[in-house]
C-alpha cells in the first residue's frame, strides 16, 4: 500500500516505527505537502486560481518524493553490508549515497518554491487566510531546511566511507 493511501494516524505510526523508513526525508516532504495544501486552499480564498494549480503540484511532487524516499537509502545501507576490504565497496557506496541525496535535494526545491508562493499570499493574498499562508511559509521553509541538512549529511559520509 502507497503511503499515499495510508490515514495521517497510519502515516505517524508508520514514521514513529522501529524501521529505517519513512524516516526524516519522507517528513520532510510530507510537511512540504501539507504547506503546499494550505497554499492551495489560501490561493482559492484569494481568487488565485494559478496560484491554486502550481501549488496542488507541488503537492502532488512533493508526495512523490515521499514515496521515492522510502526506498532512496536501501543502496546505501546494501553498500554498507559489503566487506569492508571488498574493492567495490568504497566505489558502490559513494555512488549511492549521491543518489540518496538527490530526493532531498528534490524536496529542498519543492518546498521552497511552496515557501515562495506562501510568502506572496501573506503578502498579497486574502487577508483571512494570512495566518494559513505564514503557517505555509514557516512549515516549507522548516522542511526545506530539513531536506537540505539530508542531503549534506548523505554528501559528507562519501568522504569518510
Amino acid at each position: 500500500m502507497s503511503h499515499t493511501d495510508r490515514t495521517l494516524d497510519q502515516l505517524l505510526g508508520d514514521l514513529g516505527a522501529r524501521t529505517p523508513a519513512p524516516g526524516g526525508g519522507s517528513a520532510a516532504a510530507w510537511a512540504t505537502a501539507l504547506a503546499a495544501a494550505l497554499v492551495e486552499m489560501a490561493a482559492w480564498f484569494s481568487d488565485r486560481a494559478d496560484t491554486a494549480a502550481r501549488a496542488s503540484e507541488l503537492r502532488a511532487a512533493a508526495l512523490e518524493l515521499a514515496e521515492r524516499e522510502l526506498t532512496a537509502y536501501e543502496p546505501v545501507l546494501g553498500a554498507m553490508r559489503l566487506p569492508k576490504d571488498d574493492p567495490a565497496r568504497a566505489e558502490q557506496l559513494d555512488r549511492a549515497l549521491s543518489e540518496a541525496a538527490d530526493s532531498p535535494r528534490q524536496i529542498a526545491r519543492t518546498a521552497g518554491e511552496v515557501a515562495e508562493l506562501a510568502r506572496e499570499l501573506v503578502r498579497d493574498g486574502n487577508r483571512s487566510l494570512e495566518g494559513d499562508a505564514n503557517t505555509a511559509a514557516l512549515l516549507a521553509e522548516a522542511a526545506g531546511k530539513a531536506a537540505t541538512r539530508l542531503s549534506e549529511i548523505n554528501l559528507a559520509q562519501r568522504s569518510r566511507s
